[in-house]
């Protein structure tokens, strides 16, 4: 079959092809179920007598189809002659950008307006608000300006601040009388008795050690003695063959700790320039330019032990007391209750 694409027009092709195929419109009436008069309308392109476009459109599609030929393309063809009046005419593409130009000077006018506006009125009040500097309202001088303090005023002093109030939401201690008498053995009242004692037991405080600068040497968990420069000056530990362990010319604050149980020399040029530590506690300087090492773990191992004993006597005497204070307690206790036993026990007159 010829192509529906060959003829001149949509009728012109289905005619030929029908023709060709030597079929009457009678007999395609009856196999596509479309009456005669718009078959020959389709061929004759008179499509004034055709039904509504929908039905017209079934038609093409039905005749081509009867016909052998493309249906779809048959119906694409009539459509592209048979423009839809109903849809209208959509405007060509630019005419957006043409209505743009055409408002775009009035556009442009508008927000030029607008930032004019806003411009004036920020410099409007800018001038509004700066003033000319104007004479003061004071029309006469107040006297006390003139003539110095007011009459009948005298200045105000302000004295040293006074000592902040003690603390009155805590209470003070109670102390039971007698009770500390007989644990120490000393009148509480007694100032100069209580100073003896304080002095007589307590031992004098010596200045901790405080690193200024680098530590060399062991660690601090295994050394008693700290040798710590209080000047920059040289400082050598030699062993006993010879060997050097440590040398350096330790800055002012550096300081370095001895091991224990190492026989060593401590070599110096000037002893009063180092200090000793002796348990984290001052031990006075470097009794000489060249000191054994044995002689400083020494001092402090008898400093450790002496410290310790006192602990302990200081523990021993304060658990001893604490028995006496608990024996004076439980005595008193009994007294008391042997008094009013015999003050309730009723007494039997004789007869």
């Amino acid at each position: 079959m010829p192509s529906i694409t060959d003829a001149p027009t949509l009728g012109d092709g289905l005619k030929r092809t029908r023709e060709q195929a030597g079929r009457s419109l009678a007999e395609l009436a009856a196999d596509t179920r479309v009456h005669e008069r718009y078959l020959r309308a389709l061929e004759q392109n008179d499509h004034s007598a055709l039904p509504s476009r929908v039905f017209a459109i079934g038609y093409v599609r039905a005749y081509a189809g009867a016909l052998g030929l493309d249906e779809q393309l048959a119906v694409e063809r009539f459509k592209r002659e048979t423009p839809d009046a109903a849809v209208p005419l959509q405007p060509p593409v630019g005419i957006a950008f043409e209505d743009v130009r055409r408002y775009s000077p009035r556009i442009i006018g508008a927000v030029a307006l607008i930032v004019l506006s806003i411009v004036g009125w920020n410099v409007w009040q800018r001038v509004s608000l700066m003033r000319a500097p104007q004479p003061s309202d004071i029309a006469e001088v107040p006297e006390s300006w003139s003539l110095g303090a007011v009459i009948g005023q005298q200045p105000v002093s302000v004295g040293a601040p006074l000592p902040a109030p003690p603390d009155q939401t805590t209470p003070a201690l109670y102390l039971t009388p007698g009770l500390e008498a007989e644990l120490t053995g000393i009148d509480p009242a007694d100032t100069e008795a209580l100073a003896a004692a304080a002095a007589a037991n307590a031992p004098p405080v010596q200045a901790a050690f405080n690193p200024r600068g680098a530590v060399y040497g062991t660690e601090a968990a295994a050394s008693q003695v700290v040798i710590q420069a209080r000047r920059a000056a040289a400082f050598v530990v030699r062993m006993n063959d010879g060997r050097v362990l440590f040398a350096r010319q330790l800055a002012a604050g550096e300081a370095w700790r001895a091991p224990v149980g190492v026989s060593a020399l401590v070599d110096v040029s000037e002893p009063g320039d180092f200090d000793v530590y002796l348990n984290g506690e001052h031990g006075g300087t470097l009794p000489a330019a060249v000191t054994p090492l044995a002689q400083l773990n020494t001092r402090a191992a008898a400093l450790a032990r002496q410290t310790a004993a006192r602990i302990e006597a200081e523990a021993t005497a304060r658990q001893a007391a604490a028995a006496r204070a608990a024996s004076a307690t439980q005595a008193a206790m009994t007294q008391t209750t042997q008094a009013a036993q015999t003050a309730l026990t009723p007494s039997v007159a004789p007869r």
